[in-house]
């Protein structure tokens, strides 16, 4: 089932998600969903919040041909989709610097720098902790969608310059959508 996509000045992006004591058929169900939305919506990941709930999770699917050759050797370890639940990264390592999009901010996209590989355990579908260490484009993804788990949303970490010059877009899609920013 296609999911709404909150856009940028709906609260739900400002909050904090909540940790999930178990992953349940219904959280699994709501994962399947997130999927087919994202792909719907020509994405690459969409976290809870997105979809205006507050469970701590998200789901990525990274696109052959979206990494270098050396990141998508070392990544090819990583099953596609990643569903995630109760991410937290517990490692970090090197920087990069590189454009983002957001389903939740149409039209607007901005360079971000992220760490170049991390490392982040969460719980798979059937309760089982897992760890997966990223690089590259996965590792910014993984980075953005646990930003959003905890409110924060990748326009806070624009330079404020390029920040600046979006403004008036922001403005709008953040009065279209309530206003919160």
């Amino acid at each position: 089932m296609k999911l709404k996509i909150y856009k940028y000045g709906e609260p739900v992006l400002r909050e904090k998600s909540e940790p999930i004591a178990i992953v349940t058929d219904q959280l699994r169900s709501l994962a399947v969903d997130m999927i087919s939305t994202m792909h719907a919506a020509k994405g690459v990941g969409l976290a809870a919040q997105q979809i205006g709930h507050t469970e701590r999770m998200c789901v990525i699917d990274i696109p052959e041909g979206c990494e270098t050759e050396a990141d998508e050797a070392f990544n090819s370890i990583v099953p596609m989709p990643l569903v995630l639940f109760n991410p937290e990264i517990i490692a970090r390592e090197g920087s990069q610097l590189d454009k983002e999009g957001c389903l939740s901010f149409p039209g607007v996209g901005g360079s971000v720098e992220r760490s170049a590989q991390v490392t982040c355990q969460y719980l798979d579908e059937n309760n089982m902790p897992q760890i997966v260490t990223a690089r590259g484009f996965l590792a910014r993804a993984i980075q953005h969608e646990l930003d959003h788990l905890d409110g924060v949303l990748y326009v806070d970490r624009l330079a404020d310059a390029e920040r600046a010059s979006f403004e008036p877009k922001l403005k709008k899609l953040s009065d279209a959508n309530g206003g919160v920013r």
